[in-house]
């Protein structure tokens, strides 16, 4: 019996084979991305932080236009982001105009106000290099957050920081605390701002700080000097403790005062961000 596929008729001589391209997929226009989580979102690589919220988009713009990566916008903020927009044709950097429910599984919050920006991460100064960078004979105040971890209360503090003009933000050498796309958001700019500071062991660093003119001070709930009636150096480093514990008492202990923020006592205290804005508000009134 034949084989009927050899019984093709041949192919006529010059022509070459017929090739048969095959079906090019749909293309979807459409974002979709699963809920990230908080720290670190599907779609963005490991150098790359995921912010959303306007101020937190055009901060990052109008310090360092060329860490952002890509950017999502819904139609309603074309005319608030034009000049990004512009910069991001110019420099060949992607956009793209997405509806509100996209923005909400790519940022894992229904907070983005309309923009979403994948951008490359600040890594935290060594202390070292921190120090060489401030200036002589000029009021300096600074945060050194010992334990705190929540990423509103961090964004807050960082708010706080940079309406005061804090020269930085200390962070201990185990901390994994870091910028966040929801601690951006409610620093509405200020992370952009306020410099993150790694420090080596607790006893070397206070010993920096002391080198170079600061004085420590410890942030305690009861049993510190009253901070509106207490003189405060130029150079002061406030030392805020963890959400609920407080900080640690070695710590606390270490450090050259302590101060406290007299209340009604109609409440135990107030959350750390709050305190910090009390803090640094009488620093900054201070300090004139």
């Amino acid at each position: 019996m034949s084989n009927p596929w050899n019984n093709r008729p041949p192919r006529p001589p010059g022509n070459p084979p017929e090739r048969r391209r095959p079906p090019r997929a749909q293309e979807d226009r459409s974002v979709h991305a699963p809920a990230p989580r908080e720290e670190r979102v599907a779609g963005a690589s490991r150098s790359e932080l995921r912010l959303y919220g306007l101020n937190a988009v055009h901060a990052v713009f109008a310090r360092r236009p060329e860490a952002i990566r890509k950017v999502y916008l819904t139609e309603s903020r074309i005319p608030a982001l034009k000049p990004l927009l512009a910069w991001c044709v110019k420099q060949r950097v992607g956009y793209r105009v997405v509806e509100e429910g996209d923005l909400d599984r790519l940022a894992g919050s229904s907070h983005h106000e309309g923009v979403v920006a994948d951008v490359l991460k600040v890594e935290p100064m060594p202390m070292g290099d921190w120090l060489r960078t401030l200036p002589d004979g000029t009021p300096v105040a600074a945060l050194w957050l010992d334990g705190v971890g929540n990423p509103h209360n961090f964004g807050a503090i960082l708010r706080s920081a940079a309406h005061f003009g804090v020269a930085g933000i200390l962070l201990p050498r185990d901390s994994t605390l870091a910028i966040s796309g929801a601690a951006a958001r409610v620093a509405e700019g200020g992370a952009e701002q306020v410099p993150l500071v790694r420090m080596g062991q607790t006893e070397n660093a206070a010993a920096q700080l002391r080198n170079a003119g600061f004085s420590l001070a410890a942030t305690v709930v009861r049993g510190g000097d009253d901070l509106f009636a207490a003189t405060l150096p130029k150079r002061l480093v406030y030392v805020m403790g963890a959400e609920g514990e407080g900080m640690d008492a070695q710590l606390a202990a270490a450090c050259d005062t302590r101060l406290s923020i007299p209340g009604s006592g109609a409440v135990e205290s107030l959350n750390v961000a709050a305190a910090t804005a009390v803090f640094l508000a009488q620093w900054k009134q201070r300090s004139r």
